[in-house]
């Protein structure tokens, strides 16, 4: 079984690290798709997201109980840990019916991804850092960071600004086929 605990040497956590930045780079794009699949212009993204709380279930509870199991854990959920934990469940799955919604809403599943994850890494900085503030206080942090927040920030607002256009839509074959025959493009 992979290392989880922090102190244990090696690089195990950049390669979840990783996973994570492949799984939630796809989730947008698959998820659009997912709703468009559904065939169902007025009720598609909800239909959409009923499956991706199949799919939640599948992993965030059935993953962890297995893994409780075969660790031998002790089943003590102290009151502070699951108010907390659930609200972080709450504001994931909130996040991800604001990305439905904003599919809904006619938003660019790119550009609208951009958004998402380009301002959720500044807004949890900044949550961070009044959860736990520095040692020395806010003056103490570096401008590196904040020439961090400012690039992230640029850089969602460069990459949605200028993200290439899809390619034009096709014609439907017999539309072609006809405007073939009369000679016309």
């Amino acid at each position: 079984m992979p290392p989880t605990d922090q102190s244990q040497p090696g690089m195990t956590w950049l390669a979840f690290a990783l996973l994570t930045v492949v799984s939630w780079g796809v989730y947008g794009v698959f998820l659009h798709t997912g709703q468009v699949n559904m065939q169902d212009p007025i009720n598609g993204r909800y239909k959409a997201f009923l499956f991706v709380g199949v799919a939640y279930f599948l992993v965030a509870v059935i993953a962890p109980i297995l893994m409780l199991a075969l660790s031998g854990a002790n089943w003590n959920y102290p009151m502070k840990g699951m108010v907390w934990s659930l609200i972080a469940g709450i504001v994931g799955a909130v996040g991800a019916f604001g990305v439905l919604l904003a599919f809904g809403a006619k938003g660019n599943p790119a550009v609208v991804m951009t958004i998402v994850f380009s301002g959720a890494p500044v807004v949890n900085a900044i949550v961070a850092l009044i959860q736990h503030p520095p040692a020395g206080g806010w003056g103490t942090i570096r401008a590196p960071f904040w020439i961090g927040i400012i690039l992230a920030v640029t850089g969602g607002a460069l990459v949605t600004k200028f993200k290439p256009a899809p390619p034009a839509p096709k014609k439907p074959a017999a539309i072609a086929a006809v405007a073939d025959a009369k000679g016309t493009p």
